[in-house]
């Protein structure tokens, strides 16, 4: 009789467990997908942000000067000014871009951003010839940086040593650890530019460098955009 009593014990066991088991798997079927926030309008790369300010994008290899190239296999690429750049400025003034049918080369200047009073001189990150430029971008300068992966985009280049151009670039885990880096040394400006860039001790205001001085947006441009 005990022993009836230890196996009826056993089997209610074995329904609770049982039980149990199917009420977790109907909450994991019935809940709803997790999904990662957006950052911003920006088409900014999936999973966590690579630096708590300034987004990159999937599919884009990045020059160190903070221009990037979208590359879809062909010999004509589409070049752009960063996330970086885009905050750095936010609505610039004036967009000069380089005309239909000049050369282009991997780190010389291509295009001056005017913000103000200010230009900043922005290098290209491909050898080859300009075939488009954005027009829409010529008449509404904000629109690349606005949106600088995408409609913001500035030139289109025929490219035919794009390879050779685009082993110089940083795209994946490289491109994320070269923005943190970015962002650890605008951190080591000094406390008062800052401070203008930080107003709330957040993330930099749109449009931090037109807070800089004179000094300061020169070291800006020399040292993260590579104009010497």
């Amino acid at each position: 009789m005990q022993g009836d009593i230890f196996a009826t014990k056993g089997l209610e066991y074995l329904i609770v467990v049982a039980y149990l088991v199917l009420l977790v798997m109907a909450v994991k079927y019935l809940a709803p997908p997790q999904v990662a926030p957006a950052v911003g309008s920006r088409r900014a790369r999936r999973g966590p942000p690579p630096a708590p300010w300034f987004a990159l994008a999937d599919g884009l290899r990045f020059h160190q000067g903070h221009s990037w190239v979208s590359d879809r296999g062909g010999e004509v690429v589409t070049v752009g000014l960063d996330d970086f750049a885009a905050q750095l400025v936010g609505a610039p003034d004036a967009i000069a871009l380089p005309a239909v049918g000049s050369k282009v080369r991997q780190g010389e200047i291509a295009w001056q951003v005017r913000v103000g009073d200010r230009e900043l001189a922005m290098v290209s990150p491909v050898d080859g010839e300009v075939v488009a430029v954005n027009q829409e971008v010529l008449a509404a300068p904000q629109r690349a940086t606005d949106d600088p992966y995408g409609m913001g985009w500035l030139l289109r280049v025929q490219a035919p040593e794009r390879r050779a151009s685009l082993r110089n670039l940083l795209s994946g885990d490289l491109a994320v650890a070269w923005m943190r880096q970015t962002v650890e040394r605008l951190r080591g400006l000094p406390a008062g530019a800052l401070g203008a860039m930080l107003p709330d001790g957040g993330v930099p205001v749109r449009g931090f460098g037109r807070a800089f001085g004179s000094e300061e947006w020169d070291v800006v441009a020399r040292e993260f955009f590579l104009t010497d």
